[in-house]
């Protein structure tokens, strides 16, 4: 019998995170997602949370979810494709295309879950994705499952796409190809040059897949997203958003061409193997829309947030990297430094959590901090000076 701990593998790989700085210290929340929240058992001021819009304590939404629970009851019970869609879900699906402006929508249980359902069911052993070097962990994953060849372009570079387009997927070739990027990239905040990616996909015949997660809500008319930020309306061919982030509650959905749609509901696994979204889950996030239908006023005041925050942030002396959305990251470098803020700005009622590698590369450890429309300017002020005060007490400006 081997006498060596088997599991030991598990504490070696503990105590090496411990050591440098980027084990993850979960925190646990005592109240709903708001501008102030309980966590930990302590009243601190949240700017850790993706709840750009306030939606997720937001009455409408309750509303809608406690009357389709009355309605329909709890769980789902099955699969969509079985006896798991009900008229909730094809009202929010109905809903979202209109929303996006494209012909079709299918909703799927989370963000990661429609990444996973949608490129494998579009590319597969052969096959070429095209997918930018700092796409989301989600993007990584539904490409593994592909079974299809990931080349990685230069980050938001398009010269650097054309340039791998041109050597790995010469006209006329028999297989398929795919080119991915996030709209927004959750780490920098950045936008994806969508325009001349564009370009290419129709210059070289490939399929276009933008994962606009973090621009759901927030870029374009009312939210409507990256796409629309860019008026590039049906020329990418399927764009992946999440419910759980702007539009406050949980889920995510591909929405684009209609053949691409109906694909997804005969292939996505997700889809077809997992329990359908809760009757509360639809009912909230089809209010949701609803009122980004009816008024851009809360994604107004987010960006009036937005650039408030970062004016006096930078003012302050600190480092916002290469941002251009409510994604604000606090560049500090090493990972330690970064959780020893981290632990400080709790200790001054500020909830804004530490970010580390494999997040991010080595050495380009930040506070990531999300603005949202419930923050108040005061709120903001509060935020700033608590920074600026642990920032001169670490020598971090």
């Amino acid at each position: 019998m081997p006498s060596a701990n088997k599991l030991q593998f598990i504490l070696d790989e503990r105590a090496r995170l411990e050591r440098e700085g980027l084990l993850i210290h979960i925190r646990t929340i005592g109240s709903p997602q708001d501008s102030w929240i309980v966590v930990d058992d302590r009243r601190v001021l949240n700017l850790c949370s993706n709840n750009y819009l306030g939606f997720a304590n937001h009455p409408k939404l309750k509303e809608a979810a406690c009357r389709a629970v009355e309605a329909f009851g709890v769980g789902p019970a099955a699969v969509r494709t079985i006896a798991g869609t009900t008229v909730l879900h094809t009202e929010l699906e109905e809903k979202l295309a209109r929303f996006k402006g494209v012909e079709a929508a299918v909703a799927f249980q989370s963000g990661f879950n429609a990444n996973a359902a949608t490129i494998p069911s579009l590319v597969g052993k052969g096959d070429l994705i095209f997918s930018d070097e700092l796409n989301h962990a989600s993007i990584i994953d539904g490409c593994r499952l592909s079974g299809a060849e990931i080349v990685r372009y230069e980050h938001c570079n398009p010269a650097s796409l054309e340039q791998k387009l041109t050597e790995r997927y010469p006209s006329g070739s028999p297989n398929r190809a795919l080119i991915i990027t996030d709209g927004v990239f959750s780490m920098d905040g950045d936008i994806a040059p969508l325009p001349p990616l564009v370009e290419l996909a129709e210059r070289f015949n490939a399929m276009l897949m933008v994962d606009d997660a973090h621009g759901e809500g927030v870029l374009g008319r009312s939210g409507r997203g990256a796409v629309d930020h860019f008026g590039m309306h049906g020329r990418v061919d399927v764009e992946i958003g999440t419910l759980s982030k702007a539009f406050g509650v949980v889920g995510g959905f591909a929405a684009g061409r209609k053949i691409i749609v109906d694909h997804l509901r005969q292939k996505g696994r997700p889809f077809l193997f997992s329990s359908a979204l809760t009757p509360a889950d639809v009912a909230a996030c089809s209010a949701a829309v609803d009122i980004l239908q009816a008024s851009d006023d809360l994604v107004r005041k987010l960006w009036d947030n937005t650039r408030y925050f970062k004016r006096r942030i930078r003012e302050a002396g600190f480092d916002t990297g290469r941002s251009e959305t409510p994604i604000t990251p606090v560049m500090l470098g090493e990972a330690k430094v970064a959780q020893q803020f981290s632990r400080r700005l709790f200790e001054e009622d500020v909830f804004a959590m530490a970010i580390g590698y494999p997040t991010v590369p080595m050495g380009k450890a930040r506070i990531r901090v999300m603005i949202s429309a419930a923050h108040s300017k005061e709120d903001l002020d509060f935020g700033v000076e608590k920074f600026a005060r642990i920032g001169r007490e670490l020598s971090v400006i």
